[in-house]
């Protein structure tokens, strides 16, 4: 028990506790100047569901789950097709009605994704050859097409990085990967192509964004109020200075407490809260890094540097997209936004990170992701 405790990350718990406050806080102000929404409560139950997830993601050996990956990943692949047969919301089918419970299956193909890809790379070396990226391409490519049908490019595109990081950290030759985001690159006009309208509005909304003068309709809307919320926090944010403007229509903001909290926290808490939640993400990321480079089980390892960069990935491209750096995608920012998925699965993958820490030697056999060239 004593090594356990001198061995537990309290970095990531202390930086997740500090988002999930935050993120409370951004909740509580979207449902005080929102009209009828009260998701505070909700939100409050939901982590009392997902506290004990990532106590027992925690508390099982992560060799134990190592078996059963391949099974999580293939679980989640038929919970992908089901949400077809939901009725859409906001023009997308991204979540399975379980009456006391929506469940968005994308949010844990992330991390099945993850675990799976793990297993795959540890005792193997075709990725080395530039043919044998062909297999982890494929296994991202199935969740992919069927995340970007429903349709939710933003999570989708969360896949990608998290590919490239595990593959570079398994040792993936770095020529072969800068070529094929070369040959990514060069196919963005067949992605453009295989957009749907809205989406294709959401990217020319960012690039005829424009400060100042009249509120633009459509699209535009949400990235215009967006801004202008999150810069009436100003320095030290309403809670201490006040409300700037009284005009209700200034502060109005969709989705402010799912994805659009952080313009809500620095709404409440000014530039100061804004910078705390930058931080926070930037130490919880370079700790994970940490671990990962202490652990000496290479799937471990690869399980911890997958959710590094996932997490840092989707808080990057939320809080961009707030700030008009990226186009809105509706993707959540973890530990933050309102929603049950995604604030369990974010804890069990933290769980899993603490597991790893708290057994950084579980093999004492030579690195099997280093090789000779």
């Amino acid at each position: 028990m004593r090594t356990v405790l001198a061995r537990m990350p309290w970095i990531v718990l202390l930086c997740a506790a500090g988002l999930v406050v935050l993120g409370l806080t951004g909740i509580a102000r979207a449902d005080e100047l929102s009209e009828g929404a009260d998701l505070l409560p909700r939100q409050l139950t939901l982590l009392t569901l997902a506290f004990p997830a990532m106590v027992l993601a925690a508390a099982i050996p992560y060799t134990r789950l190592r078996p059963w990956t391949s099974v999580f990943f293939l679980a989640c692949l038929p919970l992908l097709l089901v949400v077809f047969t939901q009725p859409p919301r906001n023009g997308a089918r991204c979540w399975i009605s379980l009456g006391f419970f929506d469940l968005q299956p994308s949010e844990l193909t992330k991390l099945a994704f993850i675990l799976a890809l793990a297993r795959h790379l540890v005792y193997q070396d075709r990725y080395r050859r530039l043919s044998g990226l062909v297999g982890p391409f494929l296994l991202m490519l199935i969740p992919v097409g069927l995340i970007l049908k429903e349709p939710d490019l933003g999570t989708a595109i969360l896949f990608i990085p998290v590919l490239f990081a595990m593959l570079f950290a398994a040792g993936a030759r770095p020529r072969h990967l800068v070529a094929i985001v070369l040959l990514g690159v060069a196919s963005l006009p067949l992605l453009w192509t295989g957009m749907n309208a809205e989406q294709r509005s959401r990217v020319t909304a960012l690039m005829s964004q424009v400060d100042g003068g009249e509120v633009p309709r459509g699209d535009g809307y949400h990235l215009h109020q967006s801004k202008l919320v999150l810069s009436l926090g100003g320095l030290w944010g309403s809670e201490l200075d006040g409300m700037p403007l009284d005009d209700p229509a200034a502060y109005r903001l969709p989705a402010g407490q799912t994805d659009f909290v952080f313009c809500f926290v620095g709404e409440r808490w000014g530039f100061w809260g804004v910078a705390i939640t930058v931080a926070l993400y930037g130490l919880l990321f370079l700790e994970g890094m940490r671990i990962a480079n202490a652990t000496q089980d290479p799937f471990g390892r690869l399980v911890v540097i997958g959710v590094s960069v996932l997490l840092a990935g989707q808080s990057l491209i939320n809080t961009g997209m707030t700030v008009g750096l990226m186009p809105i995608t509706g993707i959540t920012l973890p530990l933050m936004s309102y929603g049950g998925s995604s604030l369990v699965a974010t804890a069990v993958a933290l769980g899993l990170v603490i597991n790893v820490a708290c057994r950084p030697g579980y093999f004492v056999t030579a690195d099997p992701l280093r090789f000779a060239e």
